[in-house]
């Protein structure tokens, strides 16, 4: 029997389940304790488990962060929410040189077995320095685990997992898919690592997307179905390590990919997703390709700039006729169903 929830709910779930399992887990980080509990992530958290558990932090990135480096080297497991990645750079030399280091130099000896939940993404306005998604930076780190679930069932089993790994885990949260529903079972499970989701299959071309962009990639392929083009949408879930199996059994199928970021696409994961792609089939087949995400500027606050600036459904669509299609192919304007994240969007507190 189908159960329907939020992957808000999803994520308060997972935590829940886990702190009750194991008494050496816990949440803190700005806002877990507000009265809208972080878009509704940590509802009922402090009441069942008290401030021990479940506490609030001043605005001190790099200091928090090593508090739960340590906690984690001691045998705890800390969930430490980033309201914001973009201010998580406050603690790179927690992130890049500690975390995930421990363990190789203490020869096996010390793990660091932290969650840093993130939230990237734009919403209603929030600019340069509010909106910005930045997982790219620690895809490129060893000994860090990135995670950037979308559906619900993925956002409970990947934090379940997450919460276990004995290794320091990126999980990474699009602001607008808070509020989407799915099925979800209430018994605890786990996603693992190196899972990868079709969320459509289709012979013309493979759309990777990650993140919220997702949503769009599987607007996009109803949009494309109207014109006889099947799309085989791919969500990569774990970002590193990286499962390429299946992309690339999709990719030497349909001879075609875009691949969509919720983030840029210079030194991103668009550009290692497709290199590894050009590698490993370059004495296949031909493959057409093509990427997009942010556009190369700092993100905009203006509604009408913001609607440039990221792709969407009808963007996506059009890019991906276009790879069908080819150079000099017919022009096509996308019926796609509209995006309502945006306009249910309530913020945080």
């Amino acid at each position: 029997m189908e159960r329907i929830i939020s992957y808000a709910d999803a994520i308060r779930e997972a935590t829940d389940q886990e702190m009750e399992r194991d008494p050496g887990v816990f949440v803190y980080g700005i806002g877990v304790d507000d009265f809208k509990a972080l878009y509704n992530t940590t509802r009922g958290l402090l009441e069942k488990y008290g401030p021990e558990r479940v506490f609030d932090t001043p605005l001190s990135e790099e200091a928090m962060t090593g508090f739960g480096v340590g906690a984690a080297m001691g045998g705890m497991r800390p969930i430490h929410v980033h309201i914001r990645m973009d201010f998580m750079m406050l603690a790179m030399n927690q992130l890049v040189n500690l975390a995930p280091k421990i363990h190789y130099m203490s020869g096996g000896a010390i793990s660091v077995p932290l969650v840093i939940r993130s939230i990237i993404g734009r919403s209603w306005g929030q600019g340069a320095q509010h909106s910005q998604a930045l997982q790219s930076f620690l895809m490129h780190v060893p000994g860090f685990r990135v995670v950037a679930p979308t559906t619900p069932y993925d956002a409970k089993g990947c934090l379940i997992q997450s919460i276990r790994d004995n290794n320091p885990v990126m999980f990474v949260e699009h602001r607008l898919i808070h509020a989407l529903r799915g099925n979800v079972p209430e018994e605890p499970y786990t996603v693992p690592i190196g899972q990868v989701r079709v969320l459509g299959e289709g012979d013309d071309v493979t759309i990777i997307g990650i993140s919220h962009v997702v949503v769009d990639c599987v607007r996009a392929r109803k949009a494309l179905q109207s014109v006889g083009i099947t799309a085989e949408v791919i969500d990569p879930v774990w970002l590193s390590p990286l499962n390429m199996a299946p992309i690339l059994d999709s990719v030497r199928k349909t001879g075609k990919v875009l691949i969509v970021d919720s983030g840029w696409t210079s030194c991103g994961a668009t550009a290692e997703i497709l290199a590894r792609i050009v590698e490993e089939t370059q004495d296949e087949r031909p493959v057409r390709v093509k990427r997009m995400g942010f556009a190369p500027v700092n993100c905009p606050t203006t509604r009408c700039l913001e609607d440039l600036f990221y792709p969407n459904a009808r963007t996506i669509a059009d890019a991906a006729y276009q790879l069908v299609k080819g150079k000099g192919g017919d022009t096509w304007d996308p019926d796609v169903d509209e995006a309502t994240e945006l306009l249910e969007f309530k913020g945080p507190f």
